[in-house]
């Protein structure tokens, strides 16, 4: 019955990842399509963003998460408004990224998470790594930097873009994970809070900056609906993209998720290549393969230093715990338990067997 179960875990993992590939290559190149055709960043992640808020509400409602969580004005200006920011900010950036440079490359420079990650979180919150973390950060970075000098199709904006957005998702990286232990809000539901709020924060920009452009631009020509469409597809494949994300990492550990994610990035940038055909060297390609090992290396370091933290927090706790005839007023002699105070307080029968500093009676 346990391999049973055991297997189905498995399958489930299995078809969820699966899925999660598909969907996210799938969206990556349906992003660059529409921005090849239709370059307006903003207006794509104004359409993502609608979709969250669109249709997190019923489906979470469906699957029974629940609604509020009492968070007072004050926190939820001082760290919700600025993390819905940074996520409207950040999706942007990622836009312009992969509108400017191909997605693999635009994927590759993503890698570099971890040295943001790292950097930020020791300069926010001053949290410190070990050497095998800080270590692991070389190849991500020799990696970028070989994939940036060999890109055939090199772009500085996009390089920029994609830094910029890298540094935002990382932010919230950060942030979210202070939020959901301070609150304890359910993960997907603090995506449609910050979905929600994005969108209303930005709608009155997105109107100034590309509806009226929009609105002017005679070279746009959509009667066939195709780039609309598309949108749409984007706009759920993304929204789709995320639930799947968040169900992947609520049925395996962080480490399994963090490889998952790294062999997703490498199925992302081999179908981009694959379908999108833009070209590419060989040294291109070993760039790519560095950084994601480096991503690799830095989630298996990031793991163990959680362990020995756990370990260290665990052990001392271990050590201050009494034995329960302790707690009854004896005590530890030359290793063992005085036992000339056990027998005289306790009587069995004058039963008492010693086992190498076990005590047994009977």
């Amino acid at each position: 019955m346990a391999d049973g179960k055991r297997s189905k875990e498995v399958c489930n993992v299995l078809f969820l990842c699966i899925s999660w590939y598909m969907v996210s290559s799938t969206n990556n190149v349906i992003g660059k399509t529409v921005l090849n055709e239709f370059p307006y960043p903003m207006t794509m992640t104004m359409v993502q963003l609608l979709s969250i808020t669109l249709l997190s509400g019923p489906v979470f409602n469906l699957w029974g998460i629940r609604k509020y969580v009492d968070i007072s004005w004050s926190y939820y200006l001082k760290l919700i408004v600025p993390l819905a920011l940074g996520k409207f900010v950040a999706s942007v950036f990622s836009h312009v990224s992969i509108w400017k440079v191909p997605v693999s490359y635009a994927h590759t420079v993503k890698a570099t998470m971890p040295l943001f990650t790292v950097i930020l979180s020791r300069v926010i919150i001053g949290e410190k790594q070990t050497f095998k973390v800080y270590l692991s950060l070389i190849p991500i970075i020799c990696g970028v930097a070989i994939a940036t000098l060999t890109e055939i199709s090199f772009d500085m904006i996009g390089l920029i873009s994609a830094l910029v957005s890298t540094a935002g998702f990382s932010l919230q990286h950060i942030f979210s994970k202070k939020v959901l232990k301070d609150t304890n809000i359910h993960h997907l539901r603090l995506l449609h809070i910050l979905g929600r709020l994005a969108l209303f924060m930005f709608l009155p920009i997105w109107f100034y900056a590309d509806f009226t452009t929009l609105i002017r631009d005679n070279t746009k020509t959509y009667q066939d609906y195709r780039v609309l469409l598309l949108l749409f597809l984007d706009g759920v494949l993304n929204f789709l993209q995320n639930i799947i994300a968040f169900s992947v990492l609520n049925l395996v550990t962080p480490l399994t998720y963090a490889v998952a994610n790294c062999s997703k990035r490498i199925f992302v940038i081999g179908l981009s290549l694959f379908i999108l055909g833009n070209p590419v060297t060989w040294m291109n390609i070993l760039g790519m393969l560095t950084a994601i090992f480096g991503v690799l290396f830095y989630n298996k370091a990031k793991y163990d230093q959680k362990q020995e933290e756990q370990k260290e927090t665990i052990l001392p706790y271990i050590n201050n715990i009494k034995h329960p005839l302790i707690q009854n007023g004896f005590k530890y002699s030359n290793g063992g338990l005085d036992l000339n105070r056990i027998n005289n307080n306790f009587s069995y029968n004058s039963r008492t067997i010693t086992t190498k500093g076990n005590i047994l009676f009977s």
